[in-house]
């Protein structure tokens, strides 16, 4: 079988899934978005999607594995940081001593406003 029929069959597969759980005969968003994120989850193994992806959802997929990785890396230190300070001081360690100014603090919020993110919600996903 080829990897047209392949996608044709799968395609079938959800929208006979999708009619299935309809309410009142009607596809919602809602079922929509749900079977989503089963089929994340069942394509990632079963495991719980990763707190940047909980922050990003399916945008999450729109990133270069380098920008990726990095800022999964910087979700965790926020995650773990008391404060948006505390979070700079450790990301930005080495590069803050050579500079004048070290608004350690601004610079996170600026690096987390590049990818639509903010402190809080970053902060939030820590506890969920």
């Amino acid at each position: 079988m080829g990897i047209d029929a392949q996608c044709i069959g799968q395609h079938l597969q959800l929208a006979q899934r999708l009619a299935t759980l309809a309410k009142a005969g009607r596809i919602q968003t809602e079922g929509v978005d749900d079977e989503i994120a089963r089929l994340r989850q069942q394509w990632r193994g079963g495991q719980a999607p990763s707190p940047l992806e909980a922050l990003l959802g399916p945008a999450v997929d729109e990133l270069d594995r380098f920008d990726r990785v990095q800022l999964e890396e910087v979700v965790q230190v926020c995650a773990r940081s008391k404060s948006l300070s505390a979070a700079g001081r450790e990301l930005f360690a080495v590069s803050r001593t050579q500079r004048a100014s070290t608004n350690d603090a601004d610079r996170l919020r600026k690096y987390l406003a590049k990818f639509g993110l903010d402190w809080e919600p970053v902060r939030r996903q820590a506890d969920a």
